[in-house]
């Protein structure tokens, strides 16, 4: 009966080059989503009380209803802003060649 082997160790490789994966990425985007939409209601609720207020306090909570109003669209922005970031080292692959496609060489035609 042979012996059990012991579990190889595995060499790590460090890529210093890779841009952050898409998990990682989602869960940045939704936690600053989710800190600006709780923004959100918390302009929202500070309007309802401010409004009810004389009248400076009220000037300021219909400002916070209109900062409850274009925060979503302010947010969305925000979240998706630099989805896919690119490595910061150089790539892995080598400098990239800047070819350029020959032009075809033609013969004049005959005319006759």
């Amino acid at each position: 009966m042979p012996e059990p082997r012991e579990p190889r160790k595995q060499q790590v490789f460090s890529i210093t080059t890779a841009a952050e994966s898409q998990t990682d990425d989602r869960m940045r985007r939704e936690k600053r989503y989710a800190v600006s939409m709780a923004i959100r209601t918390l302009c929202f609720l500070g309007g309802v009380v401010l409004v009810m207020q004389p009248m400076p306090w009220a000037v300021a909570g219909w400002l916070m209803f209109v900062g409850a109003v274009f925060l979503p669209y302010a947010a969305v922005i925000f979240a998706n802003a630099g989805v896919r970031k690119k490595g910061d080292g150089p790539s892995p692959f080598g400098p990239e060649q800047n070819r350029q496609i020959e032009a075809a060489h033609t013969t004049p035609l005959d005319r006759g």
